[in-house]
C-alpha cells in the first residue's frame, strides 16, 4: 500500500510555508507565494509523486480560503482545515516555544500525523459570498458607530469648524447607503438560493431576529458542515461553558470558552436582547435564570446559547420558532 504524503501548511497574507512528510526521515520545508500560481505549484508537487496526499492548514479566513479550494479541487489530495486554537494548543502541549513560519508548518505537520483526519468540504460560492457581505456590513456598522461618536465630540465644542462636522455627517450617510446596498445584494443571494431562502424565513420567525440580523446570522451558519451537531454549533461559536476546578482551593466561576467564531456571538447578541423583551417564553427563561442567582450578562449569554440550539432545531425540522419549545414555564 502506498504511503500517504502529509503536508502541514502555515498560511499568511503574502505567502505560505509547507512542511512535507512521506519521502524522507527529515521533513522538507518550502515557501510558496499565496497566489494562484503558488497554489498550482504546491498541487503539482504533491501530485508528482503519484501517491495520495493529505494537507492540513488552519482556517485563517480569506488568506487560506483560495488555497483550501485549490487543494480540494486537485486530484488525489485530501485537505483538513482546523481551528487555529487547536493547533496552538497542540504546539503548546508539544512544548514548542519558538514561533516562526517554519516551526508553525512543522507543528501543523505533526498535528496531521497524530490527530484523526477530518476531510474538509467547502461551502458553496453563494454561502461564502453571503458571509463576506454580512461581515462587511458588520465592519461598516462599527465604523458608523465610531463616526457618530466623533460627531458628538465635534458638536460639543466650538473649537472645530462647521465643515468638520459636515464631513463626518457625509461619511455617515455614505456608510448607511453602502450598508443598504450590501443588504440588497445579500437578499438577492438569499432569494436566488432555495436553501438559503428557507433558512432565512425560519430565522425571521423569531421575535428578535430582524431582516438585518437574519442576514448576519445566516451568513455565519450557512457555511457550517451539514453533519455538525447542535453542541458543535455552540462550541464553534465559543458559547460553550468552561468549568475550572483544581483541588479544593481553586473553583473559578464558569465562563464561556470564547474559543470559536466571534462573528456568531456578535450576530446573536442583539437578537437575544430583543427576544428577551418581546418573546414571552424567552423572557420567562431569562427571568428564571436571574431568580437562580445568575447575573444579567450570564443570563443573556445563556439565551444566546439556547437560541442557537433553537435555530439548529428549526433548520433541521423545517419549523418556525415555537416559544413553548424554547422554554416552558411551570407557572
Amino acid at each position: 500500500m502506498q504511503k500517504t504524503i502529509l503536508v502541514g501548511i502555515d498560511v499568511s497574507a503574502d505567502d505560505f510555508t509547507a512542511a512535507f512528510d512521506g519521502t524522507d526521515d527529515q521533513p522538507q520545508v518550502l515557501s510558496f507565494p499565496n497566489s494562484a500560481a503558488g497554489h498550482k505549484r504546491l498541487c503539482r508537487r504533491l501530485q508528482r509523486a503519484g501517491r495520495p496526499a493529505r494537507a492540513c492548514l488552519e482556517a485563517t479566513g480569506i488568506y487560506s480560503m483560495d488555497l483550501s479550494l485549490a487543494l480540494h479541487r486537485a486530484k488525489g489530495i485530501e485537505i483538513m482545515v482546523v481551528n487555529p486554537r487547536a493547533t496552538k494548543d497542540f504546539a503548546r502541549a508539544c512544548m514548542k516555544r519558538s514561533k516562526t513560519d517554519r516551526t508553525d508548518a512543522l507543528s501543523i505537520l505533526e498535528f496531521v500525523r497524530r490527530m484523526p483526519f477530518a476531510p474538509w468540504r467547502p461551502p458553496s460560492s453563494e454561502t461564502l459570498n453571503l458571509r463576506a457581505i454580512s461581515r462587511r456590513i458588520a465592519a461598516l456598522m462599527l465604523t458608523r458607530i465610531q463616526e457618530r461618536n466623533r460627531l458628538k465630540a465635534v458638536q460639543r465644542t466650538r473649537e472645530f469648524s462647521a465643515g468638520l462636522g459636515e464631513d463626518i455627517e457625509a461619511h455617515i450617510e455614505y456608510l448607511e447607503q453602502s450598508m443598504e446596498r450590501l443588504r440588497g445584494e445579500a437578499l438577492e443571494i438569499v432569494d436566488a438560493t432555495p436553501e438559503l431562502r428557507r433558512r432565512f424565513m425560519l430565522l425571521v420567525s423569531v421575535k428578535g431576529i430582524s431582516t438585518k440580523s437574519a442576514i448576519r446570522i445566516l451568513g455565519e451558519l450557512a457555511v457550517l458542515p451539514e453533519d455538525m451537531a447542535a453542541r458543535q454549533w455552540v462550541a464553534h461559536a465559543g458559547l460553550d461553558p468552561r468549568h475550572y476546578e483544581s483541588g479544593s482551593s481553586v473553583d473559578k466561576p464558569t465562563r464561556i470558552s470564547k474559543t470559536g467564531n466571534r462573528h456568531v456571538r456578535a450576530a446573536l447578541y442583539m437578537p437575544a436582547l430583543v427576544a428577551i423583551r418581546s418573546e414571552p417564553c424567552v423572557q420567562a427563561f431569562y427571568q428564571a435564570l436571574l431568580s437562580r442567582g445568575k447575573k444579567p450578562m450570564q443570563a443573556i449569554v445563556a439565551v444566546m446559547r439556547k437560541l442557537l440550539h433553537a435555530i439548529y432545531g428549526m433548520f433541521r425540522n423545517n419549523q418556525g420558532f415555537v416559544g413553548e419549545k424554547f422554554y416552558r414555564s411551570n407557572a
